[in-house]
């Protein structure tokens, strides 16, 4: 009866349909209203969350909140700060508004564009915040919000409540019946479901916070510059565009050392800029502050910068270097080696995303491979590098991350399964494992301390961007693999958290252990 009030007589039934847009309000005008409630004596209680699935086990904690005051307030996420991944919220928030406006048992209803309730307690000052059971023990809060949420209660003299009640997955639910993933991807998630869980895998990423990192390869700045399609020029063949606006973003090695920082205590970062045009500044405010720089300058070369121009949907129009493509160290690269040879061998991880734009020099290669512990190698291709930039550059590894062209040209293998070329390099280098990525084909990981092949479908629902999703991949399952991590959970993470990544603009910002945790337990539910 909480959606449609029944007014039956024995000639007609009448269906009224309740004005919940009524109860739909701004913050601003919440606030006055719940000021307006406090002065006539009520006792005003409120409730905040996703409520991507309204069920019954939303609807029961939600009519148990209402019997602790007289006016039950119900905040909502706003869709940009739903972060349980890929594809979430499946319903938007006019929608899910709308949903809690529809129950009797909310008085009013508003939406919040924060990641937590804070900022509405601070407005509303409700006499009690209440949240179901599930949140009871602060260490099973992923995000650390319901600590924050709690001080923020009883600095305006509130309490926090927490209700008993039966409870549901919404995420199990949206997983299991809204076609959200693929079969495929059922199939998949419900075999790992079998053998882990979320809280398994999150402790287990934690654990990595002991871990030293180091991070060694080519600083690269990122520029978008946003236009506006005008179409064929009047005067020739090009296309015109409208210019809007520019962004830069800290990529290269910069996004992997940024990536690796929110999992563990530092990353030490080694990597080359301009003399002059370095940059140096920006870079500095974008890394994480447990990003420990190594800097070396070029006597010859800029800072690389990658500027693409794209529209508005982010496709991407051309690009355009800045940057000499054979670079030379002031100390010609002697001090680079020497700083390597003596310190290498104190991390337990050492990445090598390796753009091939010539920071990496084969001495340093060579003393990268005598001396690292644990040596996870990427070489890319790109537009400056290819055909000349291969994995064979390197004589071993014990993790090798490609994508599938990368793979072919290190083989010069056209045709040819791609598991069977996988085998090939590794063992060629000596390799424990190797991942190939095959973009919306997923990836698999070959395992060769126990001779098997994993294969994974991909994770996204959502791709925004793919520009950096592969320096994600490389960052999360170098770092379980280098910990001892099982390879097929060192697959899965990798590949959650570029699942995430194409979610984000560009490098805009790293996948956050947050972010990671939560779509882990969304994955898994």
């Amino acid at each position: 009866m909480c959606l449609i009030n029944l007014l039956q007589d024995p000639f007609n039934i009448k269906i009224e349909m309740p004005k919940t847009h009524t109860k739909i309000l701004s913050l601003k005008d919440l606030a006055s209203k719940a000021e307006e409630l406090r002065q006539r004596g009520k006792r005003i209680i409120l409730c905040h969350g996703t409520f991507d699935l309204l069920h019954i086990g939303h609807i029961r904690h939600l009519q148990n909140a209402h019997k602790e005051g007289d006016i039950l307030i119900t905040t909502v996420t706003g869709d940009s700060y739903v972060n349980k991944g890929p594809g979430r919220p499946v319903f938007p928030e006019h929608l899910r508004s709308e949903n809690l406006a529809a129950l009797a048992c909310v008085d009013l209803v508003a939406i919040n564009q924060a990641l937590t309730a804070t900022n509405v307690i601070s407005l509303i000052k409700p006499h009690a915040y209440v949240k179901g059971a599930e949140y009871k023990d602060d260490k099973d809060d992923l995000t650390g919000n319901i600590a924050l949420e709690r001080d923020a209660v009883e600095q305006h003299g509130g309490e926090l409540i927490f209700t008993e009640d039966i409870t549901f997955s919404s995420s199990s639910l949206l997983n299991e019946n809204f076609g959200i993933f693929s079969a495929e991807t059922k199939q998949y998630l419900e075999k790992i479901r079998n053998g882990h869980n979320d809280l398994e895998l999150i402790q287990k990423l934690k654990s990595l916070s002991r871990l030293k990192v180091m991070v060694v390869g080519d600083s690269i700045i990122d520029e978008y510059h946003y236009t506006t399609l005008l179409g064929q020029s009047g005067k020739g063949y090009h296309q015109s565009v409208k210019y809007q606006s520019k962004e830069q973003f800290a990529g290269g090695a910069l996004a992997v050392a940024n990536h690796l920082a929110g999992f563990v205590g530092s990353v030490t970062l080694v990597t080359g800029l301009g003399k002059g045009d370095n940059h140096e500044d920006f870079i500095r405010s974008k890394l994480k502050e447990n990003v420990i720089p190594q800097f070396y300058y070029f006597k010859n070369a800029p800072t690389i910068v990658k500027a693409r121009f794209v529209d508005g949907d982010l496709n991407k129009l051309f690009e355009v270097y800045n940057y000499n493509e054979r670079p030379t160290l002031e100390d010609k690269e002697n001090g680079v080696c020497f700083w390597l040879k003596n310190k290498t061998q104190s991390f337990d991880i050492v990445v090598t995303p390796d753009f091939g734009n010539g920071f990496i020099s084969q001495n340093m290669i060579q003393v990268l491979c005598d001396k690292s512990r644990f040596l996870a190698v990427n070489t890319q291709i790109n537009s400056g590098n290819r055909g000349y930039h291969v994995i064979n550059h390197y004589p071993r590894a014990d993790f090798i991350s490609l994508n599938g062209p990368e793979l072919r040209l290190a083989t010069h293998n056209r045709y040819d399964p791609l598991e069977g070329l996988a085998k090939e390099i590794a063992e060629n280098l000596g390799a424990k494992y190797i991942a190939i990525t095959l973009g919306s084909q997923g990836a698999f990981l070959l395992d060769r301390k126990v001779n098997i092949t994993h294969t994974i479908p991909v994770l996204s629902t959502v791709v925004l961007d793919r520009v950096g999703a592969g320096d994600s991949f490389l960052s999360l399952s170098s770092l379980c693999l280098g910990a001892g991590l099982p390879s097929e959970i060192g697959l899965f993470i990798g590949s959650a958290a570029a699942a995430l990544d194409v979610q984000i603009v560009c490098n805009r910002e790293p996948v956050s252990p947050v972010n990671l945790y939560k779509y882990i337990t969304t994955l898994l539910k």
